[in-house]
């Protein structure tokens, strides 16, 4: 990977980085629109101005719109979420497999 892909990716992850900004999309995914409320009882835990925030690093980076009804991903936001759709499989292996490291590392009575 060249340096203008490593640059991109580190944006990209710092955007992600962000308290609830993965959630906030994940959250969108389903594609239908979601107003304010409806959004933050989804993400859950998130207080307003957090989630105002997000949306609004979100909204500059060209991931999320409100299209009038509410809040949906955008072609780009969409093509992301595409791209991380293996993600549950993934934690559930990954889940089991920490799972697994626990217990072996359980000191014998």
């Amino acid at each position: 990977m060249g340096a203008k892909e490593n640059a991109a990716v580190g944006q990209l992850l710092e955007l992600l980085e962000a308290r609830f900004a993965l959630r906030v999309l994940w959250a969108l995914k389903d594609g239908h629109p979601q107003t304010f409320r409806l959004l933050q009882d989804s993400v859950g835990h998130i207080t307003p101005n957090t989630l105002n925030t997000r949306i609004k690093e979100l909204r500059a980076a060209g991931l999320l719109i409100h299209d009038g009804k509410g809040y949906v991903v955008t072609a780009m936001g969409a093509d992301l979420l595409k791209r991380l759709n293996d993600l549950p499989a993934f934690a559930g292996k990954w889940s089991t497999s920490q799972a697994k490291i626990a217990t072996a590392k359980k000191p014998a009575k």
